[in-house]
């Protein structure tokens, strides 16, 4: 295609986002040509923002634009009940459930053939967290990396009076949290099982 260069580079930078291919590129860069100035503008102004703003929060490693996680900070969650995940995004997913205790973030799963080893990981920031807690749910998605990084999360806290427990195998083995819809998740985390040997 003859496209001129400033739409050529529009569809490829688009085409990298998950879940858009090049038809679908090419859709957006045609649609965003047709937006009203206004509208581009502040949509460029909205990525430049979440880029320089949203971090990590230091010790859960959930997503923030503040100082400290506005979640895991706030008075009214339950501190006392810990929910592992794999990625910050699945932070938002289970907040749909319902769910009023706090989360950590690992940033991955133990997946040595990847590079992803135990110390590329939230650990340590975990063990620092659960002085008072009572529970720690650990809703990782079911697959090998998963169940590995389970297992090394039971047995990082065996020594520990803690229960341990996972969201009910309602989830779908293998899928990741973000495809499973808002009831199927509730049921899940309300029905939660601990894990046993």
């Amino acid at each position: 295609m003859n496209y001129p260069d400033s739409l050529l580079v529009a569809i490829k930078l688009l085409s990298k986002l998950p879940g858009i291919g090049k038809k679908t590129a090419e859709r957006l860069a045609f649609n965003l040509i047709k937006s009203d100035k206004e509208y581009v503008e502040n949509l460029s102004l909205s990525l430049e923002e979440l880029k320089k703003n949203i971090k990590s929060d230091s010790l859960c490693g959930c997503m923030t634009d503040l100082e400290k996680c506005a979640i895991c900070n706030d008075p009214l969650r339950n501190p006392e009940i810990i929910c592992v995940v794999k990625d910050q995004q699945d932070v938002f997913h289970i907040e749909k459930s319902g769910f009023k205790g706090v989360y950590h973030v690992l940033g991955g799963l133990i997946s040595p053939l990847d590079g992803i080893s135990i110390e590329n990981l939230n650990f340590q920031n975990l063990l620092i967290r659960i002085e008072k807690v009572k529970e720690i749910i650990i809703a990782i998605p079911s697959t090998i990396e998963g169940d590995a990084t389970s297992y090394y999360i039971k047995d990082l806290l065996s020594s520990y009076d803690i229960k341990i427990t996972r969201p009910a195998r309602g989830l779908p083995m293998g899928v990741n949290i973000e495809y499973v819809d808002e009831f199927t998740l509730q049921s899940s985390i309300e029905e939660r099982t601990e894990i046993n040997e």
